[in-house]
């Protein structure tokens, strides 16, 4: 499904409201000036407020699905569309504010 791009500084943010930032920005394209992100690359989340007696915070979460046509360095990027899981509880993370100008499939 299309969709804009995710860039390293978007709004990315887990299902309980933790905040999400890509470990490894992929230079190679650069969207408003702010480099992509490789669907192969883990994401660690700060701030996500679940106690760890019921259940423990999302602290990492990696994307199972990006852009199917547009590669870079031959991996898929992170588009705002794609489906992505937090590793420690199962929920998704949520791009809220992402670049507008490049659109992707």
């Amino acid at each position: 499904m299309p969709g804009p791009l995710v860039q390293v500084g978007a709004t990315v943010l887990c299902s309980h409201g933790g905040q999400a930032m890509a470990t490894a920005p992929n230079l190679r394209v650069l969207l408003s000036g702010a480099p992509s992100c490789l669907i192969s690359a883990p994401w660690v989340v700060a701030g996500c407020p679940l106690a760890s007696i019921p259940s423990p915070p999302c602290v990492t979460a990696t994307w199972v699905t990006g852009t199917t046509r547009v590669l870079s360095l031959g991996q898929p990027l992170v588009v705002q569309t794609g489906q992505s899981v937090c590793v420690s509880t199962g929920t998704p993370l949520m791009p809220l504010v992402t670049q507008m100008r490049v659109m992707a499939t």
